[in-house]
Parts: structure tokens; C-alpha cells; sequence
């Protein structure tokens, strides 16, 4: 990845389980949007590509192990942070190795599509609900 002052580049994870639940994770207090649900990821660096700072980020806050080819790039979203813009990537994965657990004491939860609607996000995220509602199938509702 090129490394750019103004740009700011994240990647995500909707981890699905068996039963079309997603994972999220909330901000932790003390950071930019505390207490909001997101996607578990982070920053890619600049000598990283995306798929490796996924699994990266994956390894490190939730102790999981995801191969590369199971991360589907499923959508993106863009949002004016102040004096930098964050491109957020998100990826769909259904399939890694071990339980995910919170390395850095962010609660998490497995949520359905509904419960994923009325959870408070960033901006950036908010998006991707539909997204992933058309690719589990579930009914989108605004």
C-alpha cells in the first residue's frame, strides 16, 4: 500500500458464523467514537497489503487465524476524518481458525442482521449493513 499523509487507510472483517451471525466489536473508551459497534480491524501499514493487515489486525485483537483466500472483498466506504479521508475496506469471511476472544478488552458480540441495524456505528460502517443483509439474504429494512 502507498503510503499517503492524507489518506488513511482500514480494513474490516464481518466474520459470519454457522448461523449468519456477525461479530462486532466496540470501540473501547478513551478512542475517537468510544462505545460505538464496529467490524473487528485496523490500519493497513505502509508496507502492508490489505488481505495481510487483515489478518494481521484479526490475529491481534481477537486471536484468530484467517488464510487469505478466505477473505472476500465484499464492499468499501469513504468519509472525511478532519484533515484526512478514511477508505474503509470490508471483508466477508466465514471460515478461520480458532475462537475469537477480546485481546484488547473490547466487548464483543455476535449479533444478527437485526440486532446489527440498531446498534450504534461509525459513519463509515453504517453502509455496510446492507451489504451484508443482500449477501445473507436477509430482508433489508430502513
Amino acid at each position: 500500500m502507498e503510503k499517503n499523509p492524507t489518506m488513511l487507510f482500514v480494513v474490516a472483517a464481518a466474520l459470519v458464523n454457522q448461523v449468519n451471525e456477525i461479530l462486532v466489536q466496540k470501540r473501547p473508551e478513551g478512542k475517537a467514537m468510544a462505545g460505538l459497534w464496529e467490524f473487528p480491524g485496523g490500519k493497513v501499514e505502509a508496507s502492508e497489503k490489505p488481505e495481510s493487515a487483515l489478518k494481521r489486525e484479526l490475529r491481534e485483537e481477537l486471536g484468530i487465524d484467517v488464510q487469505t483466500g478466505n477473505l472476500v472483498p465484499l464492499t468499501f466506504a469513504e468519509e472525511a476524518l478532519g484533515t484526512k479521508n478514511l477508505l474503509l475496506l470490508l471483508y466477508l469471511c466465514r471460515d478461520w481458525s480458532g475462537e475469537p476472544v477480546a485481546m484488547e478488552g473490547n466487548e464483543l458480540r455476535w449479533v444478527t442482521m437485526d440486532d446489527l441495524r440498531k446498534l450504534p456505528m461509525p459513519p463509515a460502517d453504517k453502509p455496510f449493513i446492507g451489504h451484508l443483509a443482500r449477501i445473507l439474504g436477509a430482508a433489508i429494512c430502513d
